[in-house]
């Protein structure tokens, strides 16, 4: 999962930048509205949290600009401003959920993770490509009934994977979903995960398929 953190406090910004990627999120972060509205017009996020007084151009013509383009974005407004009216109108103007600082960051993430299973209409709390399970509110994979211990950008790329489970996803949707716009890297990259997830997958039943010239698919392993 990719997401867009448009805050301009950068202490805050670099600790909940560094929170998220722990939770397997690849996090941009910008400091400035300007930013934040161009790389919206260039990056695809699978949701946006968004501070409310952004230099340059404010949190809320960055979400009347996103609106405008027509784009269902999830947007989590994050702001100081705790005020009844000023919540209503980021409501009003498009947000989908409001969160005035100071936060507590498990509830960040429960909103979060609520915002982006709407957005991808995965009502279903626990997806199953049996013997695997991903729970997605918890965002918990099982295998066989344990836990299946992931590095962040191994559960990234399993977690993509497992969400359109038995489709085709190409090396460049991987990619945009496990690594963010500061990241010395390029999309070959994604094959060392995809070798390491398959590792981790190794005899369950359940594999990483390579379709040649067009990206993997996540499938129960032919007998």
């Amino acid at each position: 999962m990719r997401l867009l953190l448009a805050e301009d406090n950068k202490n805050l910004s670099g600790w909940l930048a560094k929170a998220l990627r722990q939770s397997g999120y690849a996090v941009d972060c910008m400091y400035d509205g300007g930013d934040a509205d161009h790389v919206l017009l260039t990056q695809q996020y699978d949701a946006v949290i968004l501070d409310l007084n952004l230099p340059t151009m404010g949190g809320l013509e960055v979400l009347r600009r996103l609106r405008r383009r027509g784009s269902p974005i999830p947007v989590l407004i994050l702001t100081a401003r705790a005020e009844i009216d000023d919540r209503v109108q980021g409501l009003n103007v498009g947000a989908d959920d409001y969160l005035p600082k100071p936060f507590d960051l498990a509830e960040l993430e429960a909103r979060l993770k609520a915002l982006i299973r709407r957005a991808q209409g995965s009502a279903c709390p626990q997806l199953t490509l049996d013997p695997l399970e991903y729970e997605t509110v918890g965002r918990l994979f099982r295998l066989h009934g344990k836990p299946l211990v992931l590095r962040p950008r191994e559960h990234a790329v399993l977690e993509v994977l497992m969400l359109r489970a038995g489709k085709v996803v190409s090396k460049d949707m991987l990619y945009e979903k496990i690594f963010n716009l500061d990241a010395e890297t390029n999309p070959d990259a994604v094959e060392i995960y995809i070798h390491r997830v398959r590792k981790k997958l190794a005899g369950s039943g359940v594999t990483v398929v390579t379709m040649r010239g067009l990206g993997y698919v996540l499938e129960t392993e032919r007998t």
